[in-house]
């Protein structure tokens, strides 16, 4: 018989994909331990959810209690800094080497299976259609971090009885994104019903998923006892992002303009990219639609 997933901690609980994900696994029988830095958050989840919190900070080397002694199966790790600026050195000079000390220790503690978020810009400048086979290349600090710590975990893997489950999100959104993605900043202008809202050409295709829906995924990958390597967490569909913007719009009613080719497109990410759900259909049975 193989074994539930156990005593689940979820780092980054308090953040955009956190909060969706402990609303996924609260009252479901699952002892589930929310884990951030922000103690205000953390008591308004204690109180909605009922559920046990622990409050610290994987910066804080000389002043964190990691959670070794509490016996947890499972660790889904979601925290991570600075995803607003992905082409920082922070990424690589301390977000890195702090995940890699924290998840080290976990898995010398015991914990036996992880889940950690990677990101699609481990692809890099590959266009069309991605999966998980591919070769990863990133090209912004951020994606470089994030292949490096999937890389050190493979071969922590190697000498050490542990369970990786690799997290790769694409384009999330839905209630509690940061304000400076797109359709945060679409509906702050909106609501100050602006005249126009500058944009790009939109004519780049990307994959965009609900962030129920990847929270979801996350879930059932986390409770499935024999997931594990790298799963893209997308909808499977290529979406040109004027034309997300312009359903947006529509559901709104808004009659905002848009004023197309006011940015210029990113340099740090191909014309045309999507990912392949086709092994997370395989293992979870779930379609997530757009």
């Amino acid at each position: 018989m193989v074994p539930g997933p156990g005593k689940i901690l979820v780092t980054g609980a308090t953040g955009f994909i956190g909060m969706h994900l402990i609303a996924q696994l609260a009252g479901r029988g699952i002892e589930v331990v929310a884990a951030g830095r922000n103690p205000l958050k953390l008591e308004k989840i204690r109180k909605q959810y009922g559920i046990e919190t622990v409050c610290f900070d994987i910066y804080a080397k000389d002043k964190i209690e990691l959670p070794e002694k509490t016996n947890f199966q499972t660790v889904i790790h979601l925290a991570w800094g600075k995803l607003d600026q992905y082409n920082s050195l922070s990424h690589i000079e301390d977000e890195l080497p702090a995940h890699l000390v924290f998840l080290k220790r976990l898995v010398l503690s015991g914990v036996k299976r992880i889940l950690v978020s990677g990101t699609c810009f481990e692809y890099g400048m590959q266009n069309g259609m991605l999966d998980e086979r591919q070769t990863a290349c990133p090209v912004t600090c951020y994606a470089v971090a994030k292949d490096t710590l999937r890389k050190y975990l493979e071969a922590l893997g190697k000498s050490h009885s542990f369970s990786l489950v690799w997290l790769r999100y694409f384009y999330l959104f839905g209630k509690g994104q940061g304000p400076r993605t797109l359709i945060s900043q679409l509906n702050e202008a909106i609501k100050n019903k602006d005249e126009f809202f500058p944009m790009s050409g939109g004519e780049q295709l990307r994959d965009f998923l609900f962030v129920e829906d990847a929270a979801l995924i996350t879930r059932l990958l986390a409770l499935h006892p024999t997931a594990k390597g790298i799963f893209n967490i997308c909808s499977g569909a290529p979406v040109s992002v004027r034309n997300l913007v312009e359903q947006r719009i529509a559901r709104t009613n808004s009659s905002i303009k848009l004023d197309l080719g006011h940015y210029p497109y990113p340099e740090y990410e191909p014309m045309a990219f999507w990912g392949s759900n086709h092994k997370t259909k395989k293992i979870t049975g779930y379609g997530s639609p757009l």
